[in-house]
């Protein structure tokens, strides 16, 4: 078959796609770096050729601990049955080497009735019933101990000694997993983005944390840490290079009552490694700020520890977040609906070091925002004018069409009566 031909010309088809692609430049996105720790809190690392694997070994119970609810299950079972399975074992040794095996309720050899070390275990299934019974101390009542074999009896005391080991190392793991200090940190939450704007006069870098639950974190206290890759002047290469920043507290103990929601404040100065970022720089640092937050849990008293980072992506030039905490018939009530949000304000696009140098770049900032927000004011005030002059001219026509005009009537006769409706 030949081919259909196309309706539209093949040049005019061309020369469309040509224009098509000038116009939409393909722009290649730069590639994004892996980040150290994820919004989560988890930290984004794999260890691989660990030689000494034995290590993990030495801290079994932190080993226990660390391992999947799944592989943790399998080990508490496992343990469980392997020690009912050995003592088992044992106690059919201890029966079959004294006699204890013979179908016979009487000894051959002696006219008196034969007395077994432990009634009613002729089988390995019955000896596993029995240790079953020992260690989670069941007794049924069908098999019992006697005093006719001191060898019984040291393994009744030893089985009993290793089932507590075992229920108080299992149970303790499962313990701890349960009440892990991370699972309180779920709670604790972080805005999804950071924003850079001016406060008090100074550039500021400034995030939001809050407290979903209303027991309270003792002695909370925030670090901010900026990793970057780096290189020496000696030429050596730091690929992950972690700077402490401080935090803007009153309090020198640098804790805070984290009872509502705050705003967390870094002011750019000199020392900060943000000094000389300006809002074009921004986009093009490759740089991760990581935010800290511990404390105490009121409730168990474990230290809980909150992680979560920020990408010049996440990092909003010119915003401010937008209060949530408001007084309602004597409470203050916490709208977390709002809890990321946030709005643009006035701020120079310019480095805080730049801005040091130059005063005046900020008075003419907000000299600008304030003629500019007197124009948006003067342009809805016209607006509403408008929309005002516009419903009532709507309203003059509407009115004007429900007027019904003069109609005359004539008679046969040839007069003329007007009526007017």
């Amino acid at each position: 078959m030949l081919a259909r031909k196309s309706i539209i010309p093949e040049e005019y088809v061309l020369a469309r796609i040509a224009a098509e692609n000038l116009r939409k430049p393909r722009i290649r996105d730069r590639p994004r770096k892996a980040r150290f720790i994820a919004k989560n809190g988890a930290c984004n690392l794999a260890h691989k050729n660990i030689r000494e694997q034995g290590r993990f070994l030495q801290d079994i119970f932190t080993t226990l601990v660390d391992l999947k609810w799944r592989h943790t299950l399998v080990i508490f079972t496992m343990s469980f049955l392997c020690s009912w399975l050995l003592f088992a074992m044992m106690w059919w040794l201890v029966a079959f080497a004294h006699g204890d095996m013979d179908l016979s309720t009487e000894n051959p050899s002696n006219s008196t009735k034969w007395t077994p070390c432990v009634t009613c275990v002729r089988s390995f299934t019955s000896a596993f019933l029995f240790s079953i019974e020992v260690q989670v101390t069941i007794g049924f009542g069908g098999r019992m101990m006697t005093e006719e074999c001191p060898l019984a009896i040291t393994v009744l005391i030893l089985q009993n000694i290793v089932g507590l080991i075992i229920n108080a190392v299992m149970l303790g793991c499962i313990f701890m997993k349960t009440a892990q200090a991370h699972r309180r940190a779920e709670t604790l939450i972080f805005s999804r983005q950071a924003v850079i704007a001016v406060r008090n006069g100074k550039l500021c870098f400034m995030f939001r944390v809050g407290d979903l639950r209303k027991s309270m974190i003792i002695s909370a206290s925030v670090r901010i840490q900026v990793v970057r890759k780096t290189t020496t002047p000696e030429g050596e290469v730091i690929p992950i290079h972690q700077v402490d920043i401080p935090v803007d507290n009153p309090i020198e103990s640098n804790n805070i009552f984290l009872v509502a929601p705050l705003i967390i404040c870094h002011v750019i100065d000199k020392q900060s490694p943000l000094y000389d970022i300006s809002a074009s720089d921004l986009a093009l640092q490759d740089l991760e700020l990581i935010v800290i937050l511990e404390g105490v849990v009121e409730t168990t008293g474990i230290t809980t520890q909150a992680r979560t980072s920020y990408v010049a992506e996440e990092i909003l030039w010119g915003h401010r977040f937008v209060p949530i905490v408001t007084e309602e018939e004597g409470v203050y009530s916490v709208d977390y609906s709002k809890f990321g949000n946030t709005v643009k304000v006035a701020a120079p696009r310019c480095s805080a070091r730049e801005l040091d140098e130059k005063p005046s770049i900020l008075i003419q900032t907000l000299q600008k925002s304030e003629l500019s927000h007197q124009n948006s004011l003067r342009k809805r005030n016209s607006m509403r004018r408008n929309n005002s002059i516009r419903r009532s001219n709507s309203m003059r026509r509407t009115n004007s069409s429900l007027i019904v005009p003069k109609v005359q009537f004539i008679t046969p006769e040839g007069s003329q009566n007007a009526s007017e409706t």
